[in-house]
């Protein structure tokens, strides 16, 4: 808002507004125009919090397993993903506070007020409720209040409505309360909210929290964030297979302590099996998949500030998509002009030339705008004019504005005069609602009747509507009726549709996604853009009727319906719980601050980057960075190829720990003494971590991925038939080692034979797992077709580390392994991986059954 150069005393004396006595009783008492601000945990609080995590407690366990092995190299890294998993709260604890900073920021702007009947400049958080301000074309509102006088005065309120047409206000002298946004011809103004036009004096009825922009805040803060599904899943994995881990390890001890009186090697024992059992990969992995996750749809210009969404977001049934600034541009475009004898639709890339007919009512239509103009319609017809007919008669200029006659609500028409640089009569152009562009030519009854009925079938297409007609003077007129007026034309103007969102609406539909679109634009607009993007827009639902309906009706209806219109933001943030309450998992797309609670309250919030506000980027799980909504197909893609392999790399992880954890209780209890120690397990693992961790996450997305429907809510990272052959798979390996044990004993080898035939066997068996978990449902002969560079890497790499520690001396004696010839290694390395691989032939069963 212009400051002004000193206080001067006010022109509107029965607005004199508060004393700065009065305001500073009422600035201690109500406090400060600002929204309030909640304490932020402290840092002890926060790692507290942190510590009760069991992914946490179970990472943490497992590095001090290692620190007491003296394996410096795995604890510090499973303690560095202790870092990560702190580091990843403290941010999410910050995001809540930076969405209320700037939802605060926006709503304490400079503001002219009236004390003791004087206009000064001062602060937006020291307004209080009865100071009197002006506000003009530019300025924001920095409270809530009613307009007592004002002269065209027009606002943009879609930051809070969603509509992207300005609204009107009329000055109430006698209003005592703000009403809810959306009402018609309302003289209620809304903090935040942007002056497109005119100029006018408002009483403060509300400030800080009690303002609507305020309640959109506290909403906010009151929406709590729920763990992921996957994140609860793997949560009750995770304590389950460490409950048992620690069980049979305790039971371990217990028993080969009793059996053999060595307690300590008992104890040995048992730590090394509870190193087997625990799954510490789990965590690991899922950061590791989330992260990578991440990366790769940043490439896609999404940013990702909730690494857990990447996953969902494949998940997603319904994307609730608001319209501007998302489906559409957020800016008026002219979409239609209607001469006496031409109707012409305009495309957002209109050639060049328009046809000749139509140039007298775009340029009459630029000279019933200001020379450098606010309004975003008026800012539509300048472009069309620099676009079309530049370097023609039809623009002018040098002529020289003589008068402007601004919209008043008795003629809802703006009139300019202007003097033309030949000298001549003045000429009079004039624009508006049709209704008083028609009076102001003082049409007959069948051309009144003609012009009415273009205009009325336009307006139920979703257009905003304008007359232009022109006239001649050889005076300034003292009013726009003292002008003979002749009719030139109408003009449709709209908010155009995003060039690629039809395309990117089709596509989610294809992966199964269903699109709803909530507007707080007229119906007829919202079914003009929904169609236009390729939504079922037969019915739709308004605000008024959404909140008739009990939340059992609005489930039902929410089922047949794509389009919602006239919705305000508590609208929105129901409208995403129900559908949550119906099972669906919901994304939520949108720029204002009118869809930041519910950005927050999906399962998915994505903001646009490019315009869209803080607030909402803040909320938001994702940000499109070019507003590009096809980015957001790319981002279900990664998703989805994170949980196919997510599952793929569980099915691996529980399957290597069978033949592990098998060799390290079985030989025990057989009688043979313990087999493996921690130094086997921990080598086991260096393959373990990188091949489920970075290998599987880097396989292709299997074919087909974007043509099925999301999964269902119901469908489990650990099913019983994934876990089932998983256990297969392992128990194969298991079996395959303890018979070379066996074979081994009997032919009398010792027990460094032994433990080289049964390291070979988990090593190669290992290895034939992770080539069989590329796919559920291909065997691993179809998968080679795929290009994972890491298989081969992986595969050269673990086999050179298990050559040296079986072949080499000194790892012999470093893996108390004695020499075994090359025969019997091979025939280990065939035993442990030939059957795995034969299981993978009963995919191809299930595939074609």
């Amino acid at each position: 808002m212009a400051l002004a150069p000193a206080p001067t005393k006010s022109a509107a004396p029965r607005w004199a507004g508060l004393t700065e006595t009065e305001a500073a009783a009422r600035l201690a008492r109500d406090g400060p125009n600002v929204l309030p601000q909640e304490a932020p945990r402290s840092p002890l609080r926060l790692i507290l919090d942190v510590v009760r995590e069991p992914m946490f407690l179970l990472l943490l366990g497992a590095a001090s397993l290692y620190l007491a092995f003296g394996d410096l190299r795995e604890a510090l890294t499973l303690l560095g993903f202790v870092v990560v998993i702190i580091t990843i709260t403290v941010v999410q604890e910050g995001r809540t506070a930076r969405a209320l900073d700037a939802l605060r920021d926006l709503s304490s702007p400079r503001a002219l007020v009236l004390r003791d009947g004087v206009a000064r400049t001062v602060a937006g958080r020291d307004l209080v409720v009865g100071d009197v301000i002006r506000v003009a074309e530019g300025d924001r509102v920095p409270a809530d209040a009613v307009l007592r006088e004002g002269t065209v005065l027009q606002l943009d309120e879609s930051l809070l409505t969603g509509e992207s047409a300005p609204v009107p206000k009329a000055p109430d002298p006698d209003a005592e309360r703000v009403e809810a946004p959306g009402a018609e011809a309302s003289a209620s103004l809304y903090s935040g909210t942007l002056v497109v036009s005119g100029r006018g004096v408002a009483e403060i009825l509300a400030t800080g929290a009690r303002s609507e922009l305020g309640r959109i805040g506290a909403s906010l803060a009151e929406v709590a964030e729920d763990r992921t599904p996957l994140q609860r899943e793997v949560d009750v994995v995770v304590r389950r297979m460490a409950a048992l881990g620690i069980g049979l390890s305790l039971l371990l001890v217990v028993l080969e302590g009793l059996l053999d009186g060595d307690w300590l090697a008992a104890l040995l024992s048992g730590i090394t099996l509870a190193m087997a059992l625990l799954p510490e990969e789990l965590p690991v992995v899922l950061t590791v998949f989330l992260a990578l996750g991440a990366w790769r749809i940043a490439k896609s210009r999404v940013l990702t500030r909730r690494v857990t969404s990447v996953e969902t977001l494949g998940a997603v049934h319904v994307l609730c998509t608001d319209k501007t600034g998302t489906l559409t541009q957020n800016r008026m475009m002219i979409a239609r002009l209607v001469a006496p004898d031409l109707e012409l639709d305009i495309s957002p890339r209109a050639p060049a030339e328009l046809p000749e007919p139509v140039h007298e009512l775009v340029e009459v239509g630029i000279l019933a705008c200001p020379p450098d103009p606010f309004d975003p319609m008026e800012k539509a017809f300048l472009e069309l004019g620099e676009r079309t007919l530049e370097g023609t008669e039809h623009l002018h200029p040098r002529w020289e504005e003589v008068q402007e006659y601004p919209l008043t609500p008795e003629l809802l028409a703006v009139t300019h005069v202007w003097r033309t640089d030949a000298g001549e009569a003045l000429v009079v152009a004039t624009k508006g609602a049709p209704e008083a562009i028609l009076d102001l030519c003082h049409l007959d009854g069948e051309a009144l009747a003609r012009w009415r009925d273009r205009a009325e079938a336009m307006a139920r297409e979703g257009l905003r509507v304008l007359g232009v007609a022109r006239g001649r003077a050889a005076i300034s007129p003292a009013h726009p009726h003292d002008v003979p007026f002749e009719m030139v034309g109408l003009v449709g103007l709209a908010d155009p549709l995003r060039e690629d969102a039809r395309e990117a609406v089709t596509l989610a539909r294809r992966a199964g996604i269903r699109v709803v679109m909530i507007t707080g634009d007229h119906p007829d607009t919202a079914r003009s853009i929904a169609t236009a993007a390729g939504l079922d827009a037969a019915e739709v639902l308004t605000g008024p009727e959404l909140e008739a309906l009990d939340d059992a009706s609005l489930a039902k209806r929410l089922g047949e319906v794509s389009v919602i219109a006239r919705a305000v933001p508590a609208h929105k943030l129901r409208i995403v719980r129900t559908f949550e309450a119906r099972g669906d998992l919901v994304g939520m797309t949108g720029d204002g601050v009118n869809d930041a609670p519910a950005l927050k309250a999906a399962h998915i919030g994505i903001a646009m980057g490019a315009r869209g506000t803080d607030v909402a980027r803040e909320a938001a799980a994702l940000v499109l960075v070019d507003d590009d909504f096809g980015s957001i197909v790319d981002a279900v893609r990664v998703g989805r190829r994170i949980f196919d392999n997510l599952k793929n790399a569980v099915s691996y992880i529980v399957a290597v720990h069978v033949p592990i954890a098998g060799v390290a209780l079985l030989p025990v209890l057989f009688g043979w003494g313990p087999l493996v120690a921690p130094v086997h397990v921990v080598f086991l693992e260096l393959i373990i971590d990188p091949a489920c961790s970075i290998v599987l996450e880097m396989e292709p997305a299997r074919p087909g991925v974007m043509s099925r429907p999301p999964r269902a809510r119901t469908e489990h990272l650990f099913s019983w038939t994934r876990i089932g052959f998983a256990v297969a798979q392992g128990a194969l390996v298991l079996a395959a080692t303890l018979y070379l044990v066996w074979d081994a004993r009997v032919s009398g080898a010792g027990a460094g034979t032994e433990r080289a035939l049964a390291f070979v066997a988990l090593v190669v068996g290992n290895l034939a797992i992770l080539l069989a978990s590329r796919s559920a449902t291909e065997p691993f002969w179809a998968t080679l077709r795929r290009r994972n560079p890491a298989i081969p890497l992986m595969t050269i790499g673990a086999g050179a580390l298990m050559a040296i520690a079986v072949l080499v001396p000194a790892a012999r004696d470093l893996f108390a392994f004695d020499a075994v010839a090359a025969s019997s290694l091979a025939l280990a390395a065939a035993l442990a991986s030939v059957p795995v691989l034969a299981l993978d032939a009963l995919k191809v069963r299930r595939r074609g059954a």
